[in-house]
């Protein structure tokens, strides 16, 4: 049973604004997964119809008198009839013609309801007229170009020109898509839509597992990155912070560049050019003296070739005076005060609790005022990407997604995106401050509502 909010409001307080959605960047090779589009079972008939209601329209309460039936009724009975997702349905009505959300559409939304048989060129075919025909149509003609691609111009995996932008069509239903409307606006309103009512839209640095295969994912960048290793996977992250999810969920990110790579890496290409890896940005050493200045060991080098390195950020050079590359603990013996020292440069550490962790790896060294002099100062360290974080006097709690925190609004938002309590992190507000306010996390699916 899912908890109360008053249940949330005994552990944590929050502040509870209007549901507004988050923004997703559009991806034009891949609109939907075949999963969402043919996903049938995916709303019973009076989920439906409360999906309806709850959007302000007269859909939910509207019936086609040709055929004695509620709208509600003919978008669950088409959907089982072709095997399409209802919220498919949904998403194409509004993007045609708004009736979702229409408090008073005319005769003519109502008649051409889903767009089809109105070709771009004009001219609407009578034969395809009416709401229920349409409803009927729309779904129908879905299916018919997911099951008879070779009747129809565009392919899967295959590159087109569409709106003078080159697309590669990376899955069934996206091919299918394009068929129905080969506009990259009209998709792009689909997708977002979509994603505005339906998806579980995770920030940046969020980690999901699939619960089918066990799989881990990174959300970046509106993609999702896989780990080849268990310790690749380690280097950087705690399996404390995963989230586990249905396949289905997964499908709505299109799958992006592999983490290969341990952190800290040293990867040498066929020219003999040898990297750091720090994350995702790759920093070339200047020479073989620096290398073995440094202290770097040769037995730890990855050799590998050029197209596996092309998706890393090219970083600084790492020369004889980039002091501690890989970064140090340093402690002034005189203040007490501790900085993360790397190429040169100390970021101090404003609370233990951010030393606590995130450092217990690293070994705490005490240095003279004078030595620390000799680097310069940076920023203070910040909460790392995908941490939950909340300052001890104040109610709200934040998701750390690209440096900026994100309020996440309410308890019930806090739950349904698998969040958990025990791994809220409490800072000091001044840390919490480093960070500069995100937009906010309050996505809910809109059927739940």
């Amino acid at each position: 049973m899912r908890k109360t909010l008053i249940y949330f409001l005994i552990i944590f307080t929050f502040l509870v604004s209007p549901l507004t959605t988050l923004a997703a960047s559009f991806n034009p090779n891949y609109i939907l997964s075949d999963h969402d589009l043919t996903d049938y079972s995916s709303m019973n008939s009076q989920e439906i119809k409360n999906f309806l209601i709850n959007k302000g329209g007269t859909l939910g309460k509207s019936a086609d008198l040709s055929v004695r039936m509620y709208i509600y009724q003919i978008i669950y009975n088409v959907s089982r009839l072709y095997e399409i997702n209802p919220k498919y349905i949904l998403a194409l009505l509004q993007k045609e013609q708004s009736l979702v959300t229409d408090t008073n559409p005319s005769q003519g939304q109502l008649d051409w309801a889903t767009g089809y048989g109105c070709p771009d060129s004009g001219g609407c075919n009578p034969k395809y007229k009416g709401i229920a025909n349409q409803i009927d149509w729309g779904a129908g003609g879905i299916r018919y170009y997911l099951d008879n691609p070779n009747e129809f111009k565009y392919q899967t995996g295959q590159t087109y020109t569409i709106d003078n932008q080159q697309i590669t069509i990376a899955n069934d239903a996206t091919r299918a898509l394009y068929t129905y409307t080969p506009h990259l606006h009209g998709n792009q309103n689909l997708q977002t839509l979509w994603n505005n009512w339906f998806s579980l839209n995770y920030p940046d640095g969020t980690l999901l597992q699939n619960a089918t295969d066990g799989g881990i994912w990174l959300i970046q960048n509106n993609e999702r990155r896989g780990f080849t290793s268990k310790s690749v996977f380690a280097s950087r992250y705690s399996f404390d912070k995963v989230i586990s999810v249905k396949e289905s969920d997964l499908e709505n990110y299109s799958i992006g560049q592999p983490i290969k790579y341990a952190n800290y890496s040293l990867l040498q290409i066929p020219n003999g050019g040898i990297y750091l890896l720090q994350d995702d940005e790759l920093r070339p050493i200047n020479s073989q003296e620096t290398f073995k200045f440094l202290g770097f060991n040769p037995e730890e080098i990855v050799k590998v070739e050029e197209p596996e390195i092309k998706g890393y950020i090219l970083g600084d050079s790492i020369t004889i005076k980039s002091a501690y590359p890989t970064g140090a603990l340093l402690q002034d013996n005189k203040t007490g005060g501790v900085y993360f020292v790397q190429n040169g440069i100390k970021h101090p550490i404003l609370a233990r609790e951010v030393l606590k962790n995130y450092y217990t790896n690293k070994k705490l060294t005490a240095v003279s005022p004078e030595e620390l002099e000799q680097y310069s100062t940076g920023q203070a360290i910040q909460i790392p990407n995908g941490e939950l974080v909340k300052a001890p006097d104040n109610p709200n709690v934040y998701f750390i997604s690209n440096n900026l925190k994100r309020l996440i609004s309410s308890g019930e938002v806090f739950e349904s995106l698998g969040y958990k309590w025990k791994n809220i992190i409490i800072v000091p507000q001044k840390v919490l401050d480093l960070h500069k306010l995100g937009e906010e996390i309050n996505r809910l699916p809109s059927f739940a509502l």
